[in-house]
């Protein structure tokens, strides 16, 4: 993988993740993403698919999409993907909120209304 591929995975507005089912099977949704360093994060529902999917194997792959994931483009990129704990997951919230402006602030504060602080959490994914 080359660099200049996982930045514009990271600089993207969305971005296919694809987890691996228990048989291996790919499964792909599209998600919000920034940049955290050399890593990217991406804020999510704590019980999501994906989430328990990661829980199991932390290997992902990334690639540019649009907003519902049906056209990719660019490289696909490797990476392993952790679940972030309470306060790293509150950073990636503040990431992903100035990333996306008011729309992803607005998101963050209406999701912790009505699901509560605990209901999201942070993934980091670094460069596998």
């Amino acid at each position: 993988m080359q660099l200049g591929s996982w930045d514009a995975v990271a600089a993207a507005r969305y971005a296919m993740i694809t987890t691996y089912r228990k048989d291996g099977t790919p499964v792909g949704v599209p998600v919000w993403l920034a940049p955290d360093g050399d890593r990217i994060v991406i804020w999510t529902v704590a019980d999501s698919w994906k989430v328990k999917r990661i829980r199991r194997n932390p290997e992902v792959a990334l690639q540019i999409c649009d907003t519902y994931g049906t056209k990719t483009t660019g490289e696909i990129v490797h990476g392993r993907a952790s679940v972030q704990d309470g306060a790293a997951t509150k950073r990636t919230r503040a990431v992903v909120g100035r990333k996306y402006g008011l729309i992803g602030l607005a998101m963050i504060y209406v999701s912790r209304f009505a699901r509560g602080a605990d209901a999201t959490v942070g993934l980091t994914i670094e460069p596998a």
